[in-house]
């Protein structure tokens, strides 16, 4: 086997391992977005699924626009992913794990027994 071989027997593992990590998230996100009584379809359109993802959070849907600024964007997602944890019964910590790691905390959240219990956000404004 040669170095071209190689290299491209590593660009086809990493692609399958990059293509099994979005499938998680796309039926762990369709699974927690159905659970908030949100078409689980939307996870798969772009801007409309962060729509959706305010929503479920009860934030203000003009925050998609904070979401384009760099920099600002970074925070704002990461109060989003807590007010996410928060909107299906899980603490904080759960959702600054989402941020870091959603692959594994969206699917737990979408397959696991956490039930909506509705927007955070909307309850401490």
């Amino acid at each position: 086997m040669n170095e071209g071989d190689a290299a491209g027997a590593a660009g086809g593992i990493i692609a399958l391992i990059y293509l099994v990590i979005l499938l998680v998230l796309v039926i762990g996100g369709w699974k927690a977005y159905s659970k908030a009584n949100q078409p689980g379809w939307s996870v798969i359109i772009p801007i409309y699924n962060i729509i959706v993802w305010l929503q479920i959070c009860g934030r203000p849907v003009w925050w998609f626009i904070l979401m384009l600024i760099p920099l600002v964007n970074i925070v704002i997602s990461l109060i989003v992913c807590i007010d996410f944890a928060k909107s299906y019964g899980k603490g904080a910590g759960f959702g600054v794990g989402m941020w870091l790691l959603p692959f594994i905390f969206l699917p737990i959240i979408g397959f696991g027994s956490a039930t909506y219990v509705g927007p955070a956000a909307a309850e401490n404004s």
